[in-house]
């Protein structure tokens, strides 16, 4: 007699499990709008939620913490014309969130540490640059403030949020519809899913497609006869792939493998309610202590249901082998250094001692200003009233007024933060 040999894993015995009622986020009107992104995104700081808007897109960030029934006076983020369609948070620095919309714009937000009293309607920057809907928004996972962002126009675009200007716009590369981009682990290539079936690997800063006509995939899995859209959600830690359908009730989840048969099931976390969107925690936001390896933020219709992922441990002490030291939140590169051709290494950090967030860091956005550029070469037309009414002195004069102007206003909008901030605990004490 044989005796069948189980492979050894120490993720065989994962096991998903709902929190508390009291630890869900309540009464949210989650977006009915019919796209295939994940609606939520998260960080160790915010939840935030794509949600339902009258006259234009917007969504909900709440603090983590901030868990129960959210007050529908509940501010939102709101900016966009049109409903939102995707919104990922910075990847190095935790306050920052872009979306993209169906006004064909892509925002990018500067959220403060205090719940705000009124709703957050002005962008750190506005990216425009396609011609039709934003579906897809992907932040660069080392470099600073370069931002993916794909449309219905079949195009690709990087930007640098820290000036506000388009590095590479990709177009002749899709005949159709872009369904989903990501990037390697460290940003020196992306892929793509597409309409016309093909999927393909980009070099973004040669502009080249290096791979698309993948002849046999080495691993082959039958999921079921669903066809709603899967969210995949990879923990490169761990080796485990998630899936996510959207309108199924269930998360199935895969070990990989570099031997065949390369991806192995581990088993299925199945609930009654069907999921509308997903949030999937960075590492560097979970519970060590628990042994959580994965913590999701299911979309219900009106709530949002975190489930946590754990590897069944009697030790309380740290388990080294479920926490290799992950990405932290400190970029690798810069934007010019990257697209110079530079590549590097996410900066790894330890989570033996858990995650302490970062205070709030400002997002500066430096546009580049066309004063600084020197007029063009050739004869100077004279008597011209441009030239009398803007003579060297007059010019600077005006500079330094607005110069002067701004501070002011900077000064007033951190007072009204200030004050906000002091009404916010006045409310948070009386609740």
């Amino acid at each position: 007699m044989s005796r069948r040999v189980v492979r050894q894993s120490k993720f065989r015995h994962v096991f998903g499990q709902p929190v508390k009622a009291d630890q869900m986020y309540e009464d949210i009107r989650v977006s009915k709008v019919t796209c295939d992104s994940s609606f939520c995104a998260v960080n160790p700081k915010f939840v935030a939620i794509i949600v339902e808007s009258g006259g234009g897109g917007a969504f909900i960030v709440l603090p983590l913490a901030k868990t129960g029934r959210v007050d529908k006076n509940h501010p939102l983020v709101t900016g966009h014309t049109a409903p939102v369609l995707d919104i990922d948070w910075c990847p190095h620095n935790d306050n920052v969130i872009a979306s993209a919309s169906e006004d064909t714009t892509v925002m990018v937000w500067q959220i403060p540490d205090y719940v705000p009293v009124r709703n957050i309607t002005e962008p750190v920057v506005t990216l425009e640059g396609h011609s039709k809907r934003v579906s897809i928004i992907s932040w660069h996972p080392t470099a600073r403030n370069v931002l993916l962002s794909a449309g219905c126009d079949n195009l690709v675009i990087l930007w640098n949020v820290g000036t506000g200007e388009m590095l590479l716009a990709l177009d002749d590369m899709h005949t159709d519809l872009i369904y989903n981009v990501g990037w390697n682990r460290n940003g020196s290539l992306l892929v793509t899913t597409c309409k016309d079936k093909k999927v393909r690997v980009i070099d973004p800063r040669k502009q080249q497609i290096i791979a698309n006509n993948f002849e046999e995939p080495i691993a082959l899995q039958e999921m079921d006869t669903s066809n709603g859209v899967l969210l995949p959600f990879y923990d490169a830690d761990s080796s485990i792939v998630y899936l996510c359908g959207k309108g199924d009730s269930s998360i199935r989840y895969f070990e990989i493998t570099d031997e065949a048969p390369y991806v192995h099931y581990l088993n299925t976390y199945s609930s009654k309610e069907p999921q509308r969107g997903m949030g999937f925690m960075p590492k560097r936001g979970l519970d060590v202590s628990k042994c959580e390896i994965a913590r999701f933020f299911k979309l219900h219709e009106r709530k949002c249901e975190p489930i946590v992922m754990t590897v069944p441990r009697k030790s309380d002490l740290f388990q080294d082998d479920l926490y290799p030291d992950t990405p932290g939140p400190e970029p690798a590169l810069e934007a010019d250094e990257w697209l110079s051709g530079k590549d590097a290494e996410p900066i790894l950090i330890s989570l033996r001692d858990g995650y302490v967030p970062i205070k709030n860091r400002e997002l500066k956005v430096v546009k580049k200003n066309i004063l600084d550029s020197k007029p063009p070469p050739g004869p100077r037309r004279s008597h011209s009233t441009c030239e009398s009414d803007f003579s060297q002195p007059a010019l600077e004069e005006v500079l330094e007024e607005i110069r002067a102007l701004k501070e002011m206003v900077q000064a007033q909008e951190k007072r009204i933060s200030d004050l906000e901030n002091k009404l916010c605990q006045f409310t948070n004490g009386t609740d």
